[in-house]
């Protein structure tokens, strides 16, 4: 392969590669604005010169060397474009050279003169290349005193999207987007020189169901989110990875909080799973049921004619055993979930094996034909579907089904429903009389659906965005969560860990101070204080021993552990032992982190 050499580091890259390429692979950086690795080059913001030179050959072929006997390098005349100059052995690349940082404060110069001074009020401010790159490659003042060009500003691209055009650099990244990943060409260049601006073709909208990836992708802040507009800046927030819930693809996420509330999803690079990109309804529909309409504790409904009321943990426990306690255990059915962690689906499979001795237990799938796409939407609409059904999740020998359920309500020969972080009622309209016909009803349920609320006995959950667990998706890669939201139990959680383990696990910094707590527990959680006052001990304290018992009981989750996981990017099932290689970090979309 071809040796290069930039800023005195030798490399060996692939043939091909372009310097940039090679750059952003072996961990270095240079400057940029139009480059991006999943789209085409246009080499149009320029900011990417360097010196480029070749060693010297003579007449005969052979290479010129100087007194030390090094090859003697003949630098170009001209700077070249990183992004659009395939490497070449022997070659010698220069970023931080004299005539390279000069045309580097030029093109930044350039770039300034028409910029509006919108920081203050940006939504990018924070994570603004622009803003990045005026600190670490300008000279730090203009010598334009002339009145700036002014173009159109709030301009509704679609029913997501607000450009600004006083902001564009006109690095072309949407347009490349629309043509190139979205498919939707309708974005293209109007007007010359310093009046050049982006349009829409008349008559259209950049509505696809991708089109909000240009909000991560523009280097600037000229194209915002009419969802996140003005809500928070960048540094007020803090920001956790994790896993999208809204398919079976599982695209990696960063889930940003400010006072303990989800203010908005952007997507996370993980080239195994979902490329840099996420769609627009994972983005704007998997937060908002974590924000509102939640279960705050455990509820009890006294009697059959009362209404729901709080009460204690300690009451739920005992008021869930004492009614178990009553029925057989072919009189009692489990109702899962596909949205269940692997985690808390494990620990349902051993309570309705080991505790309750049922042959029962199914959970209901989401098919969505209209949402399934051939890029990254699934139309699984269950996040761990695979998981599940790994684990296990099935009718034993003499078992029903769901669509066997109802009727066996009716003839009382189920009695007693156990529904785990599931909706059945609204999935399959026939369990509504089941669930009116059934004597108890114990739900596990985070938000107050239509099941929650005819259940007999309440117990709040977290949300995907207050666990720590895994997911499987369709690829079968074992995904991990860390929590983003603070709980009640977490606070208590953590007040009885050691520092070290905190900042070693968590996002659990002193911005988890601000903002309310809900009182809800992990699914696993419920079941080992259920099952230990129906008399079987799991010692459980945290999901990741769950996690381990899983690897332990289960071959294809083998070798698995949670910083393996993180490390990986996720692990396929099968190949704990031996992951995949961790892909090169080619870009991050943000070079400036909050």
């Amino acid at each position: 392969m071809p040796v290069i050499t930039i800023d005195g580091h030798r490399l060996e890259v692939p043939a091909g590669k372009t310097i940039i390429e090679a750059a952003y692979e072996n961990g270095l950086q240079i400057p940029h604005f139009c480059w991006h690795p999943a789209l085409s080059v246009a080499g149009n913001c320029r900011m990417c010169l360097v010196e480029v030179g070749l060693p010297r050959r003579r007449a005969d072929g052979t290479l010129e060397v100087d007194e030390r006997g090094q090859p003697v390098i003949a630098f170009l005349p001209k700077l070249q474009i990183a992004c659009a100059t395939p490497v070449a052995d022997g070659m010698v690349i220069r970023t931080k050279s004299e005539r390279a940082v000069r045309a580097q404060e030029a093109v930044m110069e350039f770039l300034l003169i028409n910029h509006p001074l919108d920081c203050p009020i940006c939504d990018e401010a924070g994570q603004c290349k622009l803003q990045e790159y005026a600190f670490r490659y300008s000279r730090g003042f203009s010598r334009f005193g002339e009145e700036k060009v002014h173009k159109p500003k709030r301009i509704l691209w679609g029913p997501t999207i607000v450009f600004d055009a006083e902001r564009c650099i006109l690095c072309s990244r949407c347009i490349r987007f629309a043509n190139e990943i979205a498919k939707q060409p309708v974005l293209t260049f109007v007007e010359r020189n310093d009046h050049v601006t982006i349009e829409l073709y008349p008559g259209t909208e950049f509505d696809n169901p991708y089109s909000m990836n240009v909000i991560e992708l523009c280097p600037v802040g000229a194209l915002t989110s009419r969802d996140f507009r003005f809500r928070a800046r960048v540094w007020e927030m803090s920001f956790t990875d994790s896993i999208c819930p809204g398919c079976a693809r599982g695209c990696n996420i960063r889930v940003g909080v400010r006072n303990n509330e989800i203010l908005r999803l952007e997507p996370r690079r993980n080239l195994h799973v979902n490329q840099y990109w996420m769609c627009d309804e994972g983005r704007l529909t998997q937060y908002g049921f974590v924000n509102v309409n939640r279960v705050d504790g455990p509820h009890l409904r006294r009697t059959v004619s009362t209404a729901l009321e709080r009460a204690t943990w300690e009451e739920a426990y005992e008021a869930v055993a004492t009614a178990l306690r009553r029925y057989k255990p072919t009189e009692i059915a489990v109702i899962a979930s596909g949205r269940l962690t692997n985690e808390d689906a494990y620990a349902v499979k051993k309570f309705a094996q080991m505790v309750l001795k049922t042959p029962h237990i199914d959970f209901p799938r989401r098919e969505d034909p209209y949402f399934g796409d051939d890029f990254l939407r699934c139309r699984d609409r269950n996040p761990n579907t695979t998981g599940v059904l790994e684990i296990g999740i099935k009718p034993g020998p003499g078992g029903l089904t769901l669509s066997e359920l109802p009727e066996r309500v009716r003839y009382g020969a189920i009695r007693c429903l156990y529904i785990v972080e599931e909706d059945p009622v609204s999935l399959l309209p026939e369990l509504r009389q089941a669930l009116e016909d059934a004597e108890v009803v114990i739900v596990h349920a985070s938000n107050w659906t239509e099941t929650a609320k005819g259940a007999h006995i309440l117990l709040a959950t977290t949300t995907y965005a207050e666990l720590e667990g895994t997911y499987t998706n369709i690829q079968r890669r074992v995904q991990l969560l860390r929590p983003a939201i603070a709980t009640k139990e977490r606070d208590r959680f953590q007040a009885g860990m050691a520092a070290s383990r905190l900042d070693k696990f968590g996002a659990w910094n002193d911005r988890w101070t601000h903002g309310p707590r809900r009182d809800c527990r992990q699914t696993w959680y419920h079941l080992r204080e259920i099952a230990h006052r129906l008399g079987t001990v799991w010692k459980w304290r945290r999901s990741e021993e769950v996690f381990q018992e899983i690897t332990h009981e289960i071959p294809s989750f083998a070798g698995m552990t949670y910083e393996l996981l993180e490390t990986y990017q996720g692990i396929v099932l099968g190949k704990g032992r031996n992951p995949d290689p961790v892909p090169p970090l080619r870009y991050e979309s943000h070079v400036l982190k909050p």
